[in-house]
């Protein structure tokens, strides 16, 4: 599976590590994954998601019902 957040659509960034005398070689911005299991009470089911740290805030905030709501809208989720 890709490192892709389910919620919020966040993926790898690619940069460069650049030396003291500034050389450049490619490397990768990982993002904070986790997997977590969510409890939705409308559905009385649990579901289990990767998300980003970023994501899971979101979920503090406004609640998993309504972040699952906007994901669906934005096209990332799709269970």
């Amino acid at each position: 599976m890709s490192r892709v957040c389910e919620l919020t659509g966040k993926r790898a960034m690619v940069g460069n590590n650049v030396s003291h005398a500034m050389n450049k070689t490619k490397r990768k911005f990982n993002i904070n994954l986790l997997k977590k299991r969510f409890y939705i009470p409308e559905e009385d089911r649990w579901v289990t998601l990767k998300v980003s740290t970023s994501a899971l805030k979101n979920i503090n905030k406004k609640g998993i019902s309504a972040v699952i709501k906007e994901a669906r809208e934005k096209g990332f989720l799709n269970k």
